[in-house]
């Protein structure tokens, strides 16, 4: 296979590899740290997410797991050599729980019930029982679970009936107590304690209005839980919250930057991010008491983005996951007491220089009430020509595009497109009231913030004002969509990746289960149709003008195929090019490679051919 290219970009660049290359770049993250130091951690380098270990820095790891699917997550047990894992069939999200001796290589099936939903909560400290949620009694609820680690599907004994979006955040330090979310809509959240012997579901957190409590930790006596929330407040603090009254005291404030993340340790010791214009910052603090976090140290990382922590018994140390634009996602090992963090995993950039990755630039630009967007924005090295952009659009809408290491952006830089990453109002990371910017009868206004993007761009001297393409995945393929129905004159072609085309129809066919929460965002089918109907870009299909490329899995619970069919069908009957790419084995998203190498080759063609 040839790894040259028969043709250049406007930008005049010549392709040094093609994408499959990039696509081909690998990921080390999720990585857990064994009794012992040794770390568990997910690798695709057969193409799918497996579980690898690795004993020190370094080393050659070793495979553990062995699947065609993606396994998602990776923890050990606290007392025995051995560790959880989850997956999936086809993207479908009914992960199945295991437990897996990664020794003799022998995989124990805990849930075996493949119609339901699973939602791991963790080991027991004695490593006898494991906690979870699961909607196998009712599709559209999730309840609390406990079983053995011997045991099997229908033996995990109900601990919890519940009536919505349920989650297992931990066993409490005497394991008497299991510590549960649940959820309302992206940016709502009540913290629950269970108690194991009584059955009392004690709700700790009653509030008037939304307020997040995420990342719920418990203290390493039990007498506190530590949370980062924004009730009463615009950007996510750190908190302490007693477990018996729910009283909340602030632990860590930013007045500019959200607290995004905390995990606390038995032995005190606790670490804390920060997203600072979408780059992580951690801290590794000691608690001197229940509401006062000593700074220990400044954790010394790539640049880029990092979670995932997990620290070694003792709290010495932690493993940590960093992606960057120039640092593709690798494991990380950090000294607690001085903030040195050592490379463990190394997976491979296949065998392209990591000086030739681009970091983006932060701009923020004009929008229609006089409001500034961040965004990113990345030019080819050395670029002097009127470039072709993409813009790309992140999904959620409640999410925001961050600095982590892309495949086919670096591709689309090393061949002469600039990259343009709007995060329009409804982002999270830039506070409460711009994340609530966009709802319900709002929405339109983050596609008048995407238009005035594309304005900033036709006035940038090195941009080629008729070569901007718009580019999106699930809520950024509705605004890709909505940005070609109502702004058609700005956009040279576009992409939409299991992107929602008809709220309607979205809403009536998602899963049970998402339902409430997106009509939180979105408005509901009940109150709501005229409104939703009114936004759906199906219904303004006859605007668009420019080419179209539709990709969707055809086993998506979240957004459905049928939005892509729609819009496909409607465009035909046009005549306006279009092309559609429906992966039978896919779900939410293309996870797996060989899938990701078609979806984008195509892409890519599809830009060179109208872009």
């Amino acid at each position: 296979m040839s790894e040259k290219s028969s043709h250049e970009t406007g930008g005049g660049a010549a392709h040094a590899y093609d994408v499959e290359r990039y696509l081909r770049i690998r990921a080390a993250r999720r990585a857990d740290v064994a009794r012992d130091g040794t770390l568990a951690f997910l690798m695709d380098t057969t193409g799918t997410n497996q579980v690898w270990t690795v004993s020190e820095p370094g080393a050659w790891p070793t495979q553990r797991t062995f699947y065609e699917e993606n396994v998602s997550f990776v923890d050990w047990s606290p007392t025995r050599r051995e560790l959880a894992f989850g997956m999936d069939q086809g993207g479908d999200e009914r992960t199945q729980l295991y437990r897996l001796d990664p020794e003799q290589g022998r995989v124990h099936e805990l849930t075996g019930l493949p119609e339901a939903k699973h939602r791991w909560g963790g080991w027991s400290h004695d490593g006898d029982r494991v906690a979870f949620a699961s909607n196998r009694r009712a599709g559209d609820v999730f309840d609390v679970y406990v079983q053995g680690r011997d045991e099997r599907g229908e033996t995990a004994e109900l601990r919890h009936e519940g009536d919505g979006w349920l989650s297992v955040a931990g066993w409490s330090p005497s394991d008497d107590r299991l510590l549960v979310g649940k959820a309302h809509a992206t940016f709502d959240q009540d913290l629950y304690v269970l108690h194991l012997d009584s059955g009392e579901f004690r709700h700790l957190t009653p509030h008037d209005g939304e307020a997040r409590f995420e990342s719920p930790e418990w203290g390493p006596d039990g007498e506190s839980i530590y949370v980062v929330t924004d009730r009463d407040t615009d950007r996510l603090e750190l908190a302490r919250l007693d477990p018996d009254d729910g009283t909340l005291s602030t632990v860590v404030a930013d007045s500019e930057w959200n607290v995004d993340g905390v995990e606390v340790d038995d032995s005190g010791r606790l670490v804390y991010s920060r997203n600072v214009d979408g780059y992580t910052e951690l801290t590794v603090g000691e608690l001197r008491d229940p509401t006062t976090v000593e700074t220990v140290a400044e954790v010394d990382l790539p640049k880029g983005v990092a979670g995932g922590t997990a620290f070694h018994e003792g709290g010495d140390e932690f493993a940590v996951t960093v992606s960057g634009r120039t640092v593709n996602p690798n494991c990380f090992v950090v000294d607690a007491d001085t903030g040195a963090a050592e490379q463990w995993t190394h997976a491979g950039t296949a065998g392209i220089p990591t000086e030739t990755f681009v970091e983006p630039d932060i701009v923020h630009y004009p929008t229609f009430d006089g409001r500034e967007v961040p965004a990113f924005f990345s030019t080819p090295d050395g670029a002097t020509d009127e470039l072709p952009v993409v813009v790309d659009v992140h999904g959620g809408p409640e999410s925001q595009r961050r600095p982590g290491f892309d495949g086919v952006k670096q591709y689309f830089l090393a061949n002469g497109y600039a990259v343009f990453e709007p995060n329009v109002r409804g982002s999270s990371g830039y506070g409460r009231a711009y994340s609530h910017l966009d709802d319900v009868e709002k929405r339109m206004d983050s596609v008048e913030d995407l238009k005035a993007g594309a304005e900033w761009l036709h006035d940038h001297p090195s941009v080629d004002p008729d070569r901007i393409a718009v580019m999106g995945g699930s809520y950024g393929g509705f605004m890709v969509l909505s940005a070609m129905t109502e702004y058609p004159e700005l956009w040279a072609a576009g992409v939409d990746i299991v992107g929602i085309a008809n709220f309607v129809t979205f809403l009536e066919n998602t899963g049970d289960w998402r339902r409430s929460l997106r009509e939180a965002e979105y408005g509901s089918l009940e109150d709501d149709r005229e409104f939703l109907e009114s936004v759906s870009p199906i219904n303004s299909v006859d605007q668009i003008d420019a080419p179209l490329f539709v990709l969707h899995g055809e086993n998506d619970p979240r957004v459905p195929v049928g939005e892509a069919e729609q819009i496909v069908e409607e465009l035909r009957g046009r005549g306006v090019p279009v092309r559609k790419l429906i992966f039978e084995d896919e779900g939410h998203g293309i996870g797996k490679l060989d899938n990701r190498i078609e979806a984008y080759r195509s892409v890519v063609e599809f830009l060179a051919e109208y872009v």
